[in-house]
């Protein structure tokens, strides 16, 4: 089995990044920026806001926090959005999900411009992705096919499954994937039997949310396996795949922590760039 080292792909990537915004800053005399919106004190927010903090600082990227309280209004978070599209300093806007329940997510996504959007997630980016024109991609997706072509795996002819339908990760490493020419299957909460779809899989995606949910039993010799959960149990990270359990019968597979979730930032911070060169070449 091979580790699908995403910890260190996306240093080696982050470190060839900062080069490059260096150059850009030489060029166009300002640095890229970043704005983060966390609503609340959520744990798990929190230490994720704080890691892409950090990768920003190491690369050259100008961070701007603002931590609100769990209990503000949606017409005070609309007020921010507002005001950060119109600030041309800001080049990428990211509202930290998930945010508590009485915000509307998909309407406060979507009121980031589109040209702003660090995270990939608004409905124009997500369209454009659809119809294979030029976008923003959502960055755990993004993350997941920069690993792929780091270790050289092409997915040309694979049958693969994606375990989970959202719009932040299965839908659109489903499209990434299928427009690289592999065969896809997306499976759910509703799918009968998910051992039947994953045991003819050549690659499995798997961000079901669900800890430990794909075993041995489930995949075939040489699988491909990339595990997107990232579940507490008793204090510790594991993800939707058995580690374990799994290492013995893939050809390559993801650990959690240290797989996905670096790549994930890594993305973030090329979408930030790539929006910060939208800006200062138009």
């Amino acid at each position: 089995m091979i580790l699908l080292d995403g910890k260190s792909v996306s240093r080696k990537r982050n470190l060839e990044l900062k080069t490059k915004i260096e150059k850009a800053i030489t060029t166009y005399k300002r640095a890229p920026k970043l704005a983060i919106i966390l609503v609340g004190d959520n744990p798990a927010s929190l230490s994720y806001v704080k890691g892409k903090k950090k990768a920003c600082e190491l690369v050259g990227i100008i961070n701007e926090m603002y931590h609100l309280p769990a209990n503000i209004s949606e017409n005070e978070l609309k007020s921010l959005i507002e005001k950060l599209n119109d600030d041309e300093s800001v080049d990428g806007i990211l509202l930290q999900l998930p945010i508590p329940d009485h915000l509307n997510d998909d309407l406060l996504i979507d009121l980031i411009s589109k040209d702003k959007d660090a995270d990939g997630f608004h409905v124009v980016n997500q369209g454009y992705l659809y119809q294979k024109k030029k976008t923003i991609y959502p960055a755990t997706p993004k993350g997941i096919m920069t690993l792929l072509r780091t270790y050289n795996i092409d997915v040309l002819g694979m049958n693969a499954v994606i375990i989970g339908r959202s719009n932040i990760v299965g839908f659109p490493v489903a499209r990434l994937l299928m427009d690289q020419g592999a065969t896809i299957t997306v499976c759910h909460s509703k799918t009968k039997d998910v051992g039947f779809h994953t045991r003819n899989a050549d690659i499995i995606v798997v961000a079901a949310g669900r800890p430990h949910m794909l075993k041995k039993d489930m995949v075939k010799d040489g699988a491909i396996v990339i595990d997107v959960g990232v579940n507490r149990v008793d204090g510790k990270l594991i993800g939707d795949a058995d580690f374990d359990d799994l290492k013995d019968k893939c050809s390559f597979l993801t650990p959690v922590p240290g797989g996905v979730g670096p790549m994930t930032i890594h993305s973030l911070l090329e979408n930030t760039f790539e929006l910060y060169m939208n800006h200062v070449t138009k």
